[in-house]
This record gives structure tokens, sequence and C-alpha cells, in this order.
């Protein structure tokens, strides 16, 4: 059953609505990466932006059709945050973001470079978002936004299957962390390419969005421990889960080396230096057994930490 719960209406508007600074990213057919996979490789870099990361489309997309004037407030372990930000510095609107203790050091400061008040506490996502939400509560001139929760912000991160989709991708494998791409992606190909396989890659170590997938309902887990800190989700957001269960096709679990075999491909092949988790896609597409001549993945974000660079 096609999902319903995202709106086909609303992603075709997001396409034209939101920031051009998001939208009409690059999509790369490396022929050498292509050879060495053994089938064509398309790869939506969702890097250049002034957030470095794809998080932009839906943050932006959302505070377009809410038309909200309240303080934002939201938890973020950065590239959210970054997103949120931005657009919200564009309309004139305050941001509080709750980041955790371990969020990396450099998403903290874009985020309070971008206009940002963060605060910095909890072990995890999951006791920053309960702070987050606490303090939304405490006045009626804030509103909590959280991300796979909201449609909007699905919706928006969704146009990066619009533009996809013209390139005939016969498989497209997405990183997975709160479920928002995957599942606005999903919606999208599934009602416009419908034999087009969607398949998500999770890290190993945060395999909370997998369980829920497979089950049905959302399915928490005790610990998130990857260094693709943007996908470190413990507790999904309900629906979230309802968005991705009908469109999704497969999801695969990719184990740290994995994931940083692929960052070294990436350099190495298109001398690109990706964080961890947007290389959660191409490890996939490396380590598992991947239909499809033609496949797609997204380079969700390079918001890495110097110490990734020196590790590769």
């Amino acid at each position: 059953m096609l999902n319903t719960s995202l709106s086909l209406d609303r992603i075709e508007a997001a396409a034209h609505l939101i920031d051009p600074v998001f939208r009409a990213t690059p999509q790369i057919i490396d022929e050498s990466l292509s050879r060495s996979l053994n089938r064509e490789i398309i790869l939506k870099v969702e890097t250049l932006n002034p957030i470095r990361s794809f998080k932009g489309r839906g943050a932006d997309f959302w505070l377009h059709d809410s038309a909200e004037r309240r303080m934002v407030i939201c938890a973020s372990t950065g590239n959210f945050g970054q997103g949120l930000g931005y657009a919200a510095r564009q309309r004139g609107l305050s941001v509080r973001v709750f980041a955790p203790t371990p969020a990396l050091s450099a998403k903290v400061t874009r985020m309070r470079e971008l206009g940002a008040r963060v605060v910095v506490g909890g072990a995890d996502l999951e006791e920053a978002k309960e702070a987050a939400l606490a303090s939304a509560n405490e006045r009626d001139d804030r509103v909590f936004v959280e991300d796979g929760a909201q449609p909007q912000i699905a919706e928006g991160a969704a146009t990066i299957a619009v533009e996809l989709a013209p390139l005939l991708p016969d498989t497209v494998v997405v990183p997975v962390g709160s479920g928002a791409l995957i599942s606005g992606v999903a919606t999208w190909l599934k009602a416009h390419r419908p034999r087009v396989k969607v398949i998500g890659a999770v890290a190993a170590g945060a395999p909370a969005m997998a369980h829920s997938w497979r089950s049905g309902t959302p399915v928490s887990t005790s610990a998130a421990r990857t260094a693709a800190d943007s996908v470190a989700l413990r507790v999904p957001a309900p629906a979230a889960v309802a968005w991705l269960r009908d469109v999704v096709d497969d999801m695969v679990l990719i184990e740290e080396e994995q994931i940083f075999a692929a960052l070294r491909l990436l350099r190495d092949q298109l001398g690109l230096i990706m964080e961890p988790a947007a290389a959660l896609g191409l490890a996939a597409i490396v380590n598992h057994d991947i239909p499809g001549a033609r496949v797609a993945t997204v380079l969700t974000g390079s918001n890495f930490a110097p110490e990734v660079v020196k590790s590769l």
C-alpha cells in the first residue's frame, strides 16, 4: 500500500519553494568508481551549501509551510541544528538547539555562527531532546520541532528524489538516521517510479530504525555507538517509522570498518572528504547484495571531525 502520510503535492511544491542554495545539487556518475563496483554509480552530493549537508531542505520547507513565527527549539547533534539555524536566520527567527555533550565541537561552533543559541548537555540525543522539549513547554512563544516527526521535514528532504528521478536509477540507497530522508525519498520514488528499489543503510552501532522498519513499530535501543554521529539514533519517532514502513524495500546494517573503508574510497577515487554518515550508502553498495545496474546514493554531509581525516 502506497504511503499517503506524506504529501506528494507538498513535495512537488517544496522542489520549487525551498531556498535555491539547497537545490539542484551535483549528481555525479564517476567512471572509475563505477568500473570498480561493476555497475553505474550515481552520487548525489549534498555538501556544497552553507551548512554542508542536506538538512537545510527540510528545515527550510518546514519553516515555509508552517509560517512559524515563535522561537524554534530542537535537539540536534549538529546538522539539523545548522539547517534550522540557517533557515530561521533568513526569516529573522530565534533558534535554540540542545546538543548532547558528545556533539562535535565543530558542529556546535557552526550552529552558533549561524545564530543559534546552543545548549550543550545530556549523554546522547535523546537526553538533549528531553531538555529541548521541556524548554519549549515553558512558554507559549516557543515551539519544539523534531527531525523525523514533522512531515514537512521529510517532504523537503524528498526533493532529493525529485532531482534524482530523471537519471532513472534502478535502486537508491539512503543513509538512515531520523528516517525523514529515506521516507521522503521513497514516498516520491514509489509514486513516480514504482519499480525503483529504495534501501536504507543503517550504522550497525545504531540499529534502531532498521529494527523498527522490520517490526513495523518503533523499537528503541539502549545505546547508539557509531562514528556516524549524525545517525546515532536510539529512539525513533513513531511518525517516521509509519512513513517508511510501506515504501522502503530493505534495510542493511553497516559495520564501522565498512564505513571508514567507504570514506577512503570517496577520498581516493573522487577527492571527497565526507563525514561518516555520508558514506553509509556507498558502504552498503560495496558490502551488500544491492540490486540494479544503475544505483544511486546520497552523500548526506561533510561536517566531519578533524580526527576522521587523520584516521583515513
